[in-house]
């Protein structure tokens, strides 16, 4: 498990640099020709990817100090320190008018991991 969570953990922080690079490099300007209403949307969309992102790299963080020996089960098993945001993170909402291939891709490539996360926590219920 503790190979599995460091890759996973390299994917995320690489996802997680290729969102911020994305988002910074002129997101207000790539959009100014579309409606305020899918401007909105699309600045929701932004803010999903940001959620999902930062829930999975803590709940990945809290596994790592577990593996670590720096923090006990039972504490990463508390609901506080359990995968969240899944009314936000989980829910897929159809892709808004004038989203360019990029955001659709780390949209659909973030959705992957914290489903793929939310797995891996539910799996802390059996244990």
């Amino acid at each position: 498990m503790v190979t599995y969570l460091d890759s996973t953990y390299q994917e995320t922080l690489s996802l997680i640099k290729e969102a911020r690079d994305y988002i910074a490099s002129g997101t207000r300007a790539r959009h100014a020709w579309l409606a305020p209403e899918a401007r909105l949307q699309i600045c929701c969309e932004s803010m999903r990817l940001t959620a999902r992102l930062t829930q999975v790299m803590a709940w990945l963080m809290m596994q790592r100090a577990v593996q670590s020996g720096e923090v006990p089960v039972e504490e990463a098993a508390k609901p506080e320190n359990r995968l969240s945001g899944q009314v936000v993170c989980g829910h897929v909402q159809s892709t808004p008018e004038g989203t360019d291939q990029k955001m659709q891709d780390l949209l659909g490539r973030s959705h992957a991991l914290y489903v793929r996360i939310a797995r891996l926590d539910s799996q802390l219920d059996r244990t």
